[in-house]
């Protein structure tokens, strides 16, 4: 099939659907296209500029109906590796970010910022704040090397701090949500992965109990932001350690993990997948993909993600399916329910205008990731 053919064929699907507003408390969109958080190192000292503004600028201007922010440090103790990753605390942070606000509010988008710590994964060597030991649950990767320190009550304390600080910021400075970081083996999902917690206190040990440090992150920004700020949780099985990895291998388990989420105060949750077509769990009569479960177990709306607007997955694979059928899948899985929004990562990095190409059907105008 030539370029030309393979356009028309993805052209003839119809996601009308998906270009109708989406509404939940004080969060207004105008389609279901959202913006996947992708890290760029482009914040010099983490300190959002011109060139992020014109950024996010030109991906609202392009169509999309809400923007999730690349990954943005929470005040530590330890948060990332990087230097040049942004911020989210402090006055030259909250400036930064004001003008990326103002500039994707005027191109007719809503923004939130993903609040982010990383944990383990920042290592022994990490760019950002050498002389600050890393920390994570157990002080151990996933493979059980020592890796700087365990967490203790004092650091979860402040690091609950750390995240009601940013997402009382992100609400002073107008942005119309929070998304926080639960995935890819970052912090808060060390704490859920059975690998990286062997903890012998209230947060470690059975589902529920690994669970209860993340949910406690959402229950403190939900009382400091009130009822009505939209808190994203995202979350996966696949880490950027393991592309295997699972937490839950049935939906009863998946339920233990996500029920005291909700019960926290999760608004919207954003199931992480590599490819958002597959089944998630293999063995089940019920072919729901990670979002598809996830709306069905918590009743919450959830954004769905995994190779939608590219014909590769991460590291170069080949995906089987051309890019009608997928478009085929996933308005079959709107259809059926299994998410409310859909979230475009590379694609977006590419080509600004991908969301007002699909909707005007302009498919063949659509510079591909590569």
């Amino acid at each position: 099939m030539t370029s030309r053919e393979s356009s028309t064929e993805t052209a003839s699907i119809n996601l009308d659907d998906l270009f109708t507003e989406f509404d939940l408390a004080s969060l207004r969109l105008r389609n279901r296209f959202v913006m996947a958080p992708m890290t760029r190192y482009q914040s010099p000292d983490g300190i959002p500029n011109a060139e992020n503004v014109d950024y996010y600028r030109a991906r609202a201007a392009g169509g999309v109906g809400l923007i999730i922010t690349e990954g943005t440090y929470v005040r530590g103790p330890a948060a990332g590796s990087e230097p040049n990753v942004p911020r989210f605390y402090g006055d030259a942070s909250a400036a930064g970010w004001q003008a990326v606000v103002n500039a994707v509010h005027a191109a007719g988008a809503a923004i939130v910022p993903q609040l982010w710590h990383i944990g383990v994964t920042r290592g022994d060597q990490p760019n950002f704040q050498p002389e600050v030991p890393t920390v994570s649950p157990s002080g151990v990767d996933h493979t059980g090397r020592r890796v700087g320190r365990a967490l203790d009550a004092a650091d979860l304390d402040t690091l609950v701090e750390s995240y009601v600080e940013s997402a009382v910021l992100a609400q002073r400075i107008g942005f119309d949500g929070i998304e926080v970081h639960g995935a890819h083996g970052y912090l808060l999902d060390q704490f859920l992965w059975a690998a990286t917690n062997r903890r012998d206190d209230e947060y470690g040990g059975s589902f529920t109990r690994r669970a209860a440090f993340p949910a406690r992150v959402v229950a403190a920004i939900r009382a400091a932001v009130g009822p009505d700020f939209p808190i994203i949780y995202r979350f996966s099985q696949w880490k950027g350690v393991d592309y295997t990895a699972r937490i839950a291998d049935s939906p009863a388990e998946l339920e233990q993990l996500l029920t005291p989420l909700v019960t926290a105060g999760v608004s919207i949750f954003h199931a992480s997948v590599r490819r958002h077509w597959q089944p998630e769990f293999t063995d089940h009569a019920e072919d729901l993909g990670l979002a598809g479960w996830t709306k069905k177990i918590t009743g919450r709306p959830v954004i769905t993600v995994g190779s939608v607007g590219v014909d590769s997955v991460f590291r170069g694979d080949r995906i089987d399916e051309t890019q009608a059928e997928r478009f085929r899948v996933l308005r079959r899985q709107f259809e059926r329910g299994e998410f409310d929004l859909v979230a475009v990562g590379r694609a977006l990095l590419t080509d600004p205008q991908w969301v007002d190409k699909i909707r005007d059907g302009r498919y063949s105008d659509i510079t591909p990731f590569r």
